[in-house]
C-alpha cells in the first residue's frame, strides 16, 4: 500500500523532483538524513545517479542515511547553503568561498582534474568568433554560476557589444538550444562538456576557454565539523577502491586533492558577485 501511494504522489510532483525522491536513498530509522547538496550542473536525474557512488561511501562512514539533493539553479543552491540546509554542498570554487567566509563551512576536498569554462557554438554555423556574436542571445546556467561569471568578463574583456545573456537550467540545456539554433553560443565547464552525448559534442566547436580555476569543491557545514577528519578519510579511501576510481574516469574527474592554502580566498572578487545576487555581505 505505501508503495501505490509513493507512486501517486510521486506523479503529481514535476518530473525532475519526482526523479530525485526517486532515485536518492530513502529515510531510514536509524536517524535523519545527512543532505549533500550538489550544485545544478546539469540535470536533476543525472546528478542523483553520478554521486551515488559518493552517497555509498559516506553513508557507510557515518552509519546513517544520506542523500543527494540540488536546486533548480546555482543561485538558489548558494541560498540554501548559506541558509544552512545542506551539511556538504558540492560547488565551484568562488561559492565555495562565499561559504567559507560567510556561512561556517570548512573546504574537505576537491578534484585533481581542472576546472576550465568554455564557450560553445554549432561547428556547422556562423559564429566562430567573439566578434561575430555581437547582437545575439548567449547562454549561462545563472547568474552565479561559475561558468556564467566567467563567460560575462569575456564577452567585456573581447568587446563583443549588444549581447543578450539568457539563463538555462544545465549544460545539457544549452548544447541542446545551441544546436537548435535558439542561440548562438552558450556557456558551459569543459567537464560538462566532456559528458555530453558523442554525437551531440560532434556538433559542437569551442569558441574560447578559461585558464583553470578552483573547481568543484566539497564543503563541510560548520555544525558537522567534528566529523571532518572522519569524512575526509572516508573519501579518500573510497577514491582509492575500485567503485571510486571508475567514478573518477567516468566523470572525468581525476581523484581527490586537498585544496591548498590561498586558492579560495583567490575566488573572493567571483565570490562578491554572487553575494551581490544573494544581496548578503558577510
Amino acid at each position: 500500500m505505501t508503495t501505490h501511494l509513493f507512486a501517486g504522489l510521486a506523479a503529481l510532483l514535476p518530473a525532475a523532483l519526482a526523479t530525485v525522491l526517486a532515485t536518492a536513498s530513502p529515510a531510514r530509522a536509524d536517524g535523519p538524513a545527512f543532505r549533500i547538496g550538489i550544485a545544478p550542473h546539469t540535470s536533476a536525474r543525472v546528478i542523483v545517479e553520478q554521486y551515488q557512488p559518493v552517497r555509498r561511501a559516506v553513508e557507510a562512514a557515518l552509519g546513517q542515511p544520506v542523500e543527494i539533493v540540488t536546486a533548480p539553479d546555482f543561485t538558489a543552491f548558494a541560498r540554501r547553503a548559506v541558509d544552512q540546509d545542506y551539511d556538504i554542498a558540492v560547488t565551484t570554487g568562488h561559492q565555495a568561498e562565499l561559504l567559507r567566509k560567510d556561512a561556517g563551512y570548512s573546504p574537505l576536498l576537491t578534484y585533481t582534474a581542472d576546472f576550465r569554462a568554455v564557450l560553445v557554438a554549432a561547428a556547422r554555423g556562423p559564429y566562430r568568433t567573439a566578434a561575430s556574436l555581437g547582437g545575439t542571445t548567449v547562454l549561462g546556467l545563472s547568474p552565479s554560476s561559475l561558468v556564467t561569471l566567467w563567460g560575462q568578463h569575456w564577452l567585456v574583456d573581447q568587446a563583443v557589444p549588444n549581447v543578450q545573456l539568457r539563463y538555462v537550467s544545465a549544460a545539457d540545456s544549452v548544447a541542446q538550444l545551441v544546436l537548435a539554433g535558439d542561440a548562438s553560443a552558450g556557456f558551459m565547464s569543459l567537464a560538462n562538456r566532456a559528458k555530453l552525448a558523442p554525437e551531440v559534442q560532434e556538433q559542437l566547436t569551442t569558441i574560447a576557454e578559461s585558464r583553470p580555476m578552483a573547481g568543484r569543491v566539497y564543503m563541510l557545514n560548520g555544525r558537522q565539523a567534528a566529523r571532518l577528519d572522519t569524512l575526509r578519510k572516508a573519501l579518500l579511501a573510497f577514491g582509492a577502491t575500485a567503485e571510486g576510481k571508475a567514478y573518477f574516469d567516468t566523470n572525468a574527474l581525476g581523484g581527490y586533492r586537498l585544496i591548498e592554502d590561498g586558492e579560495l580566498e583567490a575566488m573572493e572578487p567571483l565570490a562578491d558577485e554572487v553575494r551581490r545576487v544573494l544581496k548578503v555581505g558577510p
